[in-house]
């Protein structure tokens, strides 16, 4: 069993990222572009965050979810996908983040689509 760790993708708010970072800096969230996925498809964005085991964390409600599911029905790996609206609050959203990365196992987000706030 591991912590879960995170990958933000191309579309979401910086601040989520920095404030997770911030209060909790032991949690690992990397950052799409740090990563060389800036331009990369929804599909490829998920597919190396799973061969990383890498929690994905969105904005995007509208593909990357759909994409999600299409990797777990085509039984390929996915480590899970956090979706966050763009009108959500900043601070729940890093609470909801810190409160999975502290209480839960990364396995337990394994093939899941779940959205932010909790």
């Amino acid at each position: 069993m591991s912590r879960p760790r995170f990958l933000s993708d191309q579309d979401l708010n910086d601040a989520i990222v920095s404030g997770v970072l911030r209060r909790e800096p032991a949690a690992e969230f990397r950052r799409a572009r740090d990563e060389g996925l800036a331009s990369k498809s929804d599909p490829e964005v998920l597919a190396f965050a799973a061969a990383q085991g890498l929690i994905v964390v969105s904005h995007d409600r509208n593909t990357m979810t759909g994409h999600a599911r299409d990797r777990v029905r085509a039984g390929l790996p996915m480590a899970g996908l956090l979706v966050a609206r763009q009108t959500a609050l900043v601070g729940p959203v890093i609470d909801s983040l810190i409160l999975i990365w502290s209480a839960s196992e990364a396995e337990e987000w394994a093939e899941l689509v779940r959205y932010l706030p909790l």
